[in-house]
């Protein structure tokens, strides 16, 4: 199977892929780990060319660019390598920078705040997409309805809508979901989980929100109340919990 493509200009050499310098025969350790990385997978081949004098790889398998070793780490993604392992939890990364990151989930390390509002996390990147709240930018738009979002990962969720796509499945009865949230509340069906307790008479919940509903049972809080009749529409719901809970009171009209 063909992983990599090494690209250039002029000059065009499919070949078995080898790692060796041009003025000496003596490898890297970098390098050697490059040339054992592809062949424990197999006699992959490149495309080989010059490039400006500079090697680029081209992953085969989604036509990404990259540097010799910028390659070998991409490969870990689709070798699923993770050899950057944390020591507390177990779980693996494919990048040391990664775990770096991770780890500040067991520290509480939380070094970049925000100086609007005081709010603080772990990543850069969260902190320039919580500062877009603030600057009411929304760069990510979608193309079929207008709708624009703060970040690519919420355009890529809300496009979904439009394609129809539900890549999440339940392995018990199949049922698909669109995001993965949604799967994971849904899987509490099957384990009979109830994370949510109510601290008044001890009953547990699936959901947050029926969670929110049962509580107006003990506040006598009822929100959706008929202006001709009066009658109190109260409802608490198991699946779909918003959108039946409010359109109940319509349906009474």
């Amino acid at each position: 199977m063909t992983f990599i493509k090494e690209e250039s200009e002029d000059v065009r050499i499919e070949e078995t892929f080898r790692v060796k310098h041009e003025d000496t025969e003596e490898k890297t350790v970098e390098e050697e780990q490059y040339e054992k990385s592809f062949s424990e997978h197999g006699n992959l081949k490149i495309d080989m060319k010059i490039h400006s004098g500079k090697k680029r790889f081209t992953c085969q398998q989604c036509g990404i660019s990259f540097t010799q070793k910028g390659i070998l780490i991409h490969m870990r993604i689709h070798t699923g390598e993770s050899p950057f392992t944390c020591q507390q939890c177990g779980k693996g990364f494919n990048q040391k920078v990664s775990l770096n990151r991770h780890m500040k989930i067991h520290t509480g390390e939380k070094p970049y705040m925000c100086h609007q509002c005081g709010e603080s996390f772990d990543q850069k990147g969260d902190l320039s997409y919580h500062m877009r709240v603030h600057t009411g930018e929304n760069p990510f738009t979608c193309q079929q309805c207008g709708i624009s979002f703060t970040q690519k990962v919420g355009l890529k969720r809300h496009m979904r809508i439009h394609t129809g796509e539900k890549p999440y499945t339940c392995q018990q009865c199949g049922k698909s979901f669109s995001e993965h949230g949604s799967l994971r509340v849904h899987m509490r069906i099957h384990t009979g989980e109830s994370p949510f307790t109510c601290q008044q008479c001890g009953k547990g919940f699936n959901q947050k929100v029926n969670l929110s509903y049962h509580m107006r049972v003990h506040t006598g809080e009822n929100p959706f109340t008929c202006q001709q009749c009066g009658i109190i529409i109260y409802k608490l719901l198991v699946n779909d919990q918003l959108i039946i809970y409010k359109t109940s009171l319509i349906n009474h009209l």
